[in-house]
């Protein structure tokens, strides 16, 4: 058995003409190449976001945010990779290009690939990052610069000096390269990881001549949007969208030279792929750029996912998904019982839908930032519930990996050593005998609304509710007191499946 899982980070969805973009649409023949080949999943939903979150929900089958932030897969977490390898002797293979992969707060998360590769560059890596007289350079962006900027991420982009030179254009290369030398074998999985078209939207300027023409712009090249509200006019904020779209179309491109070997061995007769993304984006929606730190809209979790089996007509699935039910179906495809797990999982095989033995999976789906608004859905609805009130609490981070973005938990260069004594070590997950810490959840100050966890922030202090069958844009929130009952209940209904602990519903009033 073959399968390979493609994972194109940060691809929005409402620009995709395979989900109905129109003349909004970037130009992605592959992709849409693929969905002729493929099951389109229509009401696919993230879970834990942003990055590394999704990835655990991923590779685990659980939600991440109900329990932590970004932080390190934990050392009792049964990885996808590993249960392959260690109930069918699958080879598992990584290509990636994923800069937080190599950084604190992104441990472990190789852990169980036969064999990976990770291309540096991208993003803040600061793989070529050179001293100046004084030490360290510093982070001095021009002074007519809006957006993020960083000494290491403009030493990146001189290297890149043809399309080659682009990490993610590497890795999708190089897993073709793998796929064509490995074409005869068996029994492996390939996972396939592009970080594009994740900002900053930088790509050879033949892709954003596609989208914008001489005499359409004559501003700044803005490249990497804050995780703020929209900071840019009007004529910015299309032309960062263009730019988006044009690293959509180089990614695109080099993502067929993967089925073009598919193609070429005929490989869609015995190999399962899946190809989805860990989350969307905001690009002037809603007045907000990125992610993470607003309400959980459509842009960042409403995604793309594709699946082409063998045996599998392709076609529309309107039933709700998420991103962790991965790895219930590899496990399943695998014919490998999920009673080798250690514990029970939230994901649900995609299997039964693909063979048309069902139109559903689950009722409804949770999803958030963790700390913030929790999320339910039934496909027509979406409901998003704040905390009750301002001090956003009881509110706490579990984990045996003491890591977060570019920090450490407890550690000298991030908390207070007088903070020591709030940390507590236990058995506090009903679902797992590990100890865990249990840190309270403002024992690190971010200094930013997008990781910020001390109390509820202007943008996420809304309980909204939604139709978006009638309102996909999510601009008309609904006002029924009977229909938000039952959506509380359905919420509280999913969040006991999905084992969240008690100080959620009192955090929520719920």
């Amino acid at each position: 058995m073959k399968t390979i899982f493609i994972l194109c980070d940060t691809l929005n969805r409402r620009m995709l003409s395979a989900y109905g973009a129109g003349e909004d649409a970037a130009t992605t023949p592959n992709i849409d190449r693929l969905a002729r080949r493929s099951v389109v999943f229509d009401s696919h939903w993230c879970g834990s976001a942003p990055c590394m979150p999704a990835r655990r929900d991923i590779m685990t089958g659980r939600l991440n945010f109900l329990e932590k932030p970004w932080g390190a897969m934990e050392p009792f977490d049964q990885s996808l990779q590993s249960i392959l390898s260690g109930e069918k002797n699958v080879h598992t293979q990584m290509f990636a290009d994923h800069a937080h992969y190599i950084i604190c707060g992104g441990e472990n998360y190789v852990k169980g690939f036969t064999a990976w590769e990770v291309n540096r560059g991208q993003e803040c890596d600061p793989v070529w990052t050179r001293p100046c007289k004084d030490g360290i350079r510093p982070d001095t962006p021009p002074e007519w610069f809006k957006g993020s900027w960083t000494e290491a991420e403009r030493e990146n982009r001189l290297h890149f000096r043809t399309e080659y030179d682009y990490p993610s254009v590497k890795t999708m290369w190089h897993a073709a390269e793998w796929l064509e030398d490995n074409h005869d074998a068996d029994n492996y999985f390939l996972w396939v990881e592009a970080f594009d078209p994740h900002e900053p939207y930088d790509c050879p300027k033949y892709y954003l001549d596609l989208y914008e023409k001489e005499g359409d712009y004559d501003g700044p090249d803005f490249t990497h949007p804050s995780y703020a509200p929209n900071e840019f006019n009007e004529a910015e904020t299309e032309h960062l969208r263009r730019r988006c779209k044009a690293v959509m179309t180089m990614t695109d491109r080099h993502l067929g030279e993967i089925l073009d070997v598919m193609d070429k061995y005929n490989m869609w007769e015995d190999t399962m792929l899946v190809f989805t993304t860990d989350h969307g984006y905001h690009l002037g929606e809603h007045g907000y750029m990125a992610k993470n730190y607003m309400a959980p809209y459509n842009e960042v979790f409403h995604i793309p996912l594709m699946i082409s089996a063998p045996g599998v007509q392709p076609g529309r699935c309107s039933a709700v998904t998420q991103n962790i039910d991965v790895l219930p179906t590899v496990m399943e495809y695998y014919e490998i019982s999920q009673e080798v797990l250690q514990y029970p999982i939230h994901g649900k095989s995609l299997l039964p839908l693909l063979r048309g033995e069902t139109d559903k999976v689950r009722d409804g789906a949770i999803f958030g930032y963790f700390g913030k608004q929790v999320a339910w859905t039934d496909g027509k609805y979406t409901y998003f519930r704040a905390a009750k009130d301002e001090k956003n609490q009881p509110l706490y981070v579990y984990t045996a990996m003491p890591t977060v973005l570019r920090q450490v938990y407890g550690g000298n260069d991030a908390v207070n050593t007088e903070d020591y004594k709030r940390i507590e070590m236990g058995r506090f997950l009903p679902w797992t005998d590990y100890p865990v810490y249990r840190f309270p959840a403002d024992i690190i100050p971010w200094g930013n609304d997008s990781q910020q966890f001390v109390g509820r922030s202007p943008y996420n202090e809304e309980t909204l509710l939604f139709d978006i069958e009638s309102d996909y844009a999510q601009e008309h929130p609904l006002h029924d007191e009977a229909l938000e009952r039952h959506c509380i209940e359905q919420m509280k209904r999913c969040m006991a499946a999905h084992d969240a602990l008690p100080e959620q519903y009192e955090r929520l009033g719920i």
